[in-house]
């Protein structure tokens, strides 16, 4: 399976994840031919060399009239309510104080620009005006959705009242539609990410300070795993977290994979960590197993009855856990107690922490996030002379096994008034094309 896995142990923005698969394309200059194509009114893109740390890689310049727009405007101008209860301002963080910015290395300019808005109507409109694939386009409205609505929770006004300044919406398009036509023209299986560093602390922007996550940053990355890491700053922007959570399919760390291509995405930043969003390319193949993230919630129970354990254990197999489970434990001042663990999917934990502290006595749930390497799982039905039975077969890894339902077994055996081994082995050799 044709598989993209973003690294994004510096955090991301647009421009840094455009650029990290730019280069894994295979025609560079057409995909720059096709941006500089579009009519953004004085847009151009152009690639440029860049190291960090010694790392090579590629920074994507956008350009605003022979410039980059960020030197052009007041730093860390973000989207702010006015009198009038409409939004103006700039919502693409990725020319803040974050990282790769592209004010950082632009040299100064002194000209007027016309600050016009563009709302988030006029955005989308842009959007399905440009001469790209109707899948660039889709995917680049849902990105400008996300941020739209994540302004408008932040702002507490509708997204229609959301304006945008132009400078700084054009380069802001560019990057999502170019991070969208390079994800066409690679036309991946499947997108995996890692979990998003956010940076701490805060950022001043041209009418207050605001703390790292932005607002709207962290209104998108709900539900997507997050830190904060040392480097104190804004790592993840808007735009960023809009591409990521618009593309990728699971946040984990990297999958088994056979890595045939590297992207390096660079930053404006220097950092003593290479600041860079990392892509990278490679096959994982269903024949070899699949790869998967879970949450482990586990809990220490030392005063409930076996009773309302069962009866709790039997809740959270039913609202569908992965797995249930309890082991016996020596808790503090010699009480025997229970460890309750619960195996479930990511997006699933934080309502089976609520099961587990609405229905048990522990005051707190401890969550880890694991990686699971495991088995495929298909059924095949197969024909004995106690009727139909379902096969379970596992495969990956180097590893085949089959083992047939007991439910199918258990039914079958009842009925035919046999033994449950007879029908089990009845099972297996019509799997294995013996004679019944």
């Amino acid at each position: 399976m044709k598989t993209l896995y973003l690294e994004c142990n510096m955090g991301a923005a647009g421009d840094m994840l455009t650029a990290a698969l730019y280069e894994l394309l295979e025609d560079r200059q057409a995909f720059l031919d096709t941006m500089n194509a579009l009519g953004l009114p004085g847009i151009r893109v152009e690639a440029q060399a860049c190291a960090k740390c010694g790392i090579h890689g590629t920074r994507l310049r956008v350009l605003i009239d022979g410039q980059e727009e960020a030197a052009a405007q007041h730093p860390h101008d973000h989207v702010h309510p006015h009198d009038d209860h409409h939004i103006h301002g700039h919502h693409h963080h990725d020319h803040t104080l974050a990282h790769e910015h592209h004010n950082h290395d632009a040299p100064e300019h002194h000209h007027e620009h016309h600050h016009e808005h563009y709302t988030y109507a006029s955005i989308c409109k842009l959007i399905d005006s440009l001469p790209l694939p109707e899948n660039v386009r889709r995917n680049a409205r849902e990105a400008y959705r996300l941020i739209g609505e994540a302004e408008s929770h932040a702002h507490g006004a509708p997204i229609e009242q959301i304006h945008f300044h132009e400078v700084g919406s054009l380069d802001a398009v560019a990057d999502v539609v170019g991070f969208f036509l390079a994800l066409h023209l690679l036309d991946p299986e499947q997108v995996i990410a890692s979990p998003v560093r956010v940076g701490w602390g805060s950022v001043r922007c041209a009418h207050g300070v605001l703390p790292v996550p932005a607002p709207a940053t962290a209104h998108i990355l709900q539900g997507i795993p997050c830190y904060a890491g040392e480097i104190e700053g804004e790592m993840c922007t808007p735009t960023g977290a809009a591409l990521l959570k618009s593309s990728a399919l699971f946040f984990q760390t990297m999958p088994t994979l056979r890595i045939q291509k590297i992207g390096y995405g660079m930053g404006g930043r220097d950092f003593p960590s290479a600041n860079c969003v990392r892509a990278f390319w490679g096959e994982s193949s269903d024949g070899e197993g699949e790869t998967d993230e879970i949450a482990e919630l586990s809990c220490n129970l030392d005063d409930m009855t076996a009773e309302a354990v069962g009866y709790a254990v039997s809740l959270l197999q039913r609202e569908g856990a992965l797995d249930v489970f309890t082991a016996p434990i020596q808790m503090k001042k010699n009480r025997p107690g229970v460890l309750l663990t619960v195996l479930c999917t990511p997006e699933k934990k934080e309502a089976f922490s609520r099961l587990i502290l609405q229905h048990t006595t522990t005051r707190g749930v401890r969550c880890t996030f694991c990686r699971r390497e495991k088995l495929s799982c298909r059924f095949q039905s197969v024909h004995t002379g106690y009727g139909e039975i379902r096969v379970k077969v596992s495969e990956g890894w180097g590893i085949s096994r089959c083992k047939p339902e007991f439910d199918d077994v258990a039914a079958a055996a009842e009925s035919a008034h046999v033994p449950f081994d007879i029908v089990f082995q009845a099972a297996l050799r019509a799997f294995r094309g013996e004679t019944v």
